[in-house]
């Protein structure tokens, strides 16, 4: 049988678009070729955004993408583009909006939209659509046909529904409030209460199926306990909601119970069963809440989650260059999920009686299958139960799961693994930099800030060009200018990394990164950040999202970086920007607070500012007054250990000197700071005033 010819994705790098680079498909990636294409032929556009990791995706590909006869009514009657929403977040947003907007339905991927050629602008869209007629549902081809019907017959309601859209989206971004209002804590209450009218009070996490983990929620959970610590009544239900979340999903499927890592959600409300994809940007913050939920409460479990979770992440998803990879695919071998379950005639086999009685109990093996005729592993008794049923100590049983756990890790890893999505992205990279620094200092693991820092020094090197930041990067090519995700949340872990280790070449890197932000996203006459830079490509709208949504809100970390680091050089033009983000996202905040917790905890240090302890003096003790302090769960406090031989330091760091043959500590809360603080004992009195109240 003679190969397929391949099309024009298979120039890409995408391991997505890659994927469809021998459709029978006349795919093409988005740019201009495509567009002056459909422009010239006069053919709408179908646009089809997935991602790699993507299930529904690889089934909607299998289904129509594959087939010739499918292939061949897209190509005669369309403009086909195909778009990785991963490295293309700003086409994904755009056009996910637009279709919410078109069919008051939630969006998701694979995303299929119909384009007016001349603006690009949609008159139809949906999600996944079958090839045959079923779920409710007209089969593809079926649908192609109408839709090229409806735009040839019906220029005029498609021009005129374009502009109507348009007009939607130019009202999406909520009026700033002015500089008579005041900014007060009132969001904060109110995303307290909203969160807990929905919180799962049996089995954690917000909401029934399909239920995500959210540690954007959790952190502000954890937050808004801290800071009613020294109260009469301390919110302890706030730490309660966090923390049984944590639990339930360390102990649930969605957790890989042998190979350590989340999956991105469950499609149940007990996290048993996932969607089996394993993203970067879900296990960066995951690993953060959990090693400062393990500070913040001394539960062991949290520890053993997160070092776990950085583990795999450092075996699994970190290159040689540094940098981490995307994401472990759902599927093998065409099965969704077949990589991570088993059944009790494997486990037997494997294990010896005394493991498998324990791994059995502790696992669900003795109960019945919970994924199609198999066993995914989830956490069913508790070890001091397990030891009590045995009569063995809880010592012994742990013992028996760890030998049994490498046991079965070590066949697994013989299977046909998930395909790994292996491009490195800048936004991601930094949600897992910023998890690596905080878990570093909290479990202790100098590995794991290493692991930060290697990372950091590959974005700086390998996506830093011509003085501006890219967004992706793979097979040794860079691509793609870099959007507000990027330069926020890289700013954001640059400033946990130096608290985890004070190194020069990170800070003149976060000052570069803020000082672009402010350039080339900052809406000069509204405050707050659009997605895309000012000299960006032009698209038919230009996005100032403000929402949590998988990842955290951009103008959140935006803001909250900013005025930290404001607030750490004295520099107050990063302060008015953080206030003008406040102001322009003061109505969303104010109405939906708790869709826009990141914006809250921004919101949060602008109320009440955050308290920097500088310490200067020899490496070695510094670090050891640096660690000292960091043990303790103070979210609105931050500590660098700066080596005493450090020089040129930037702004109000230069006032801040150390005092010769001494370690010293300066405490600062916004912009009031103390005298030095010239002995350890004198720095952990300052600390025990709990600032955080």
């Amino acid at each position: 049988m003679p190969e397929t010819p391949l099309n024009r994705l298979a120039a890409e790098t995408s391991p997505y678009l890659l994927q469809h680079a021998d459709n029978p498909v006349d795919w093409y990636p988005w740019g201009p070729e495509a567009l002056e294409a459909a422009r010239s032929s006069g053919k709408p556009i179908l646009l089809s955004i997935g991602y790699s990791a993507c299930h529904w995706c690889h089934v909607m590909a299998h289904e129509s993408f594959e087939d010739i006869a499918t292939a061949e009514v897209m190509n005669r009657l369309f403009v086909n583009i195909k778009v990785d929403r991963e490295e293309r977040p700003d086409i994904d947003r755009i056009y996910q909006t637009a279709q919410q907007l078109l069919t008051q339905r939630p969006g998701g991927w694979p995303l299929t939209m119909f384009l007016n050629p001349a603006d690009q602008k949609p008159f139809f869209g949906g999600t996944y659509f079958p090839k045959e007629a079923r779920y409710g549902m007209p089969a593809f081809t079926e649908l192609l046909e109408r839709v090229a019907e409806y735009y040839s017959a019906n220029p005029g309601d498609v021009r005129a529904q374009g502009e109507q859209l348009s007009a939607v989206f130019g009202r999406l971004d909520p009026e700033a409030a002015g500089d008579d209002v005041t900014l007060d804590a009132a969001p904060l209450a109110l995303a307290r209460e909203r969160i807990a009218a929905t919180f799962d009070r049996d089995y954690g996490g917000i909401g029934g199926a399909p239920k995500f983990p959210h540690p954007t929620t959790i952190d502000r959970l954890l937050r808004h306990w801290r800071s009613t610590a020294n109260d009469a009544e301390p919110d302890v239900d706030a730490l309660f909601m966090a923390s049984l979340t944590l639990i339930r999903m360390a102990e649930g499927g969605i957790y890989d119970q042998l190979g350590g890592g989340f999956c991105r959600y469950s499609v149940d409300r007990f996290w048993e069963i996932p969607h089996f994809e394993k993203m970067l940007y879900d296990n960066g913050p995951l690993l953060a809440v959990y090693a400062q939920a393990h500070i913040a409460t001394g539960e062991p479990t949290f520890a053993r989650v997160a070092n776990e979770t950085a583990d795999w992440m450092l075996a699994d998803m970190q290159a040689p260059d540094g940098g981490f990879y995307s994401s472990r695919d759902a599927d093998s071998e065409g099965e969704e999920g077949k990589f991570y379950v088993w059944t009790p005639a494997q486990v037997k086999k494997l294990l010896d009686a005394d493991e498998y009685v324990a791994v059995s109990q502790r696992y669900g093996l003795d109960d019945n299958a919970n994924f199609e005729d198999h066993w995914h592993l989830t956490v069913r008794k508790r070890i001091a139960e397990i030891a009590e049923a045995l009569d063995r100590s809880e010592e012994d049983v742990q013992a028996l799961l760890d030998q049994a756990r490498q046991k079965l890790l070590a066949v697994r890893a013989g299977r046909v693994p998930p395909a790994r999505d292996d491009k490195q992205l800048t936004a991601w990279n930094a949600l897992a930099i910023r998890g690596f620094a905080i878990a570093g200092r909290c479990l202790e693991r100098q590995d794991l800030v290493e692991a930060a820092q290697r990372a950091a020094d590959f974005i700086e090197t390998k996506l830093v060009v011509g003085g501006r930041l890219y967004a992706s990067h793979k097979d040794g090519q860079t691509k793609f200018p870099a959007y507000l995700d990027d330069h926020a949340f890289l700013l954001d872990a640059l400033l946990e990394l130096l608290q985890s280790d004070w190194q020069a070449r990170h800070l003149g890197f976060a000052i570069r990164i803020a000082d672009l932000l402010l350039e080339h996203f900052e809406d000069p006459a509204d405050g707050g950040f659009f997605f895309t830079a000012d000299d960006h490509e032009s698209l038919m709208h230009r996005l100032k999202p403000l929402a949590d949504e998988a990842m955290p809100s951009g103008n959140g970390i935006a803001a909250y970086a900013l005025q930290r680091l404001g607030f750490l050089l004295g520099e107050t033009r990063y302060l008015d920007a953080a206030e003008r983000c406040l102001r322009a996202s003061w109505r969303a905040t104010s109405e939906y607070p708790h869709g826009h917790v990141t914006l809250l905890a921004a919101l949060e240090e602008y109320l009440h500012h955050p308290e920097i302890i500088l310490v200067r003096g020899e490496r070695a003790e510094s670090a050891r007054w640096r660690d000292a302090a960091a043990r303790l769960y103070a979210p609105r406090r931050l500590v660098f250990a700066i080596p005493a031989d450090a020089t040129g330091l930037p702004g109000a760091l230069a006032s801040r000197k150390p005092v010769e043959g001494q370690t010293v500590a300066y405490r600062c809360v916004g912009t009031h700071c103390s005298l030095p603080l010239t002995s350890f004992e004198a720095l952990a009195a300052e600390l025990s005033e709990q600032p955080e109240s």
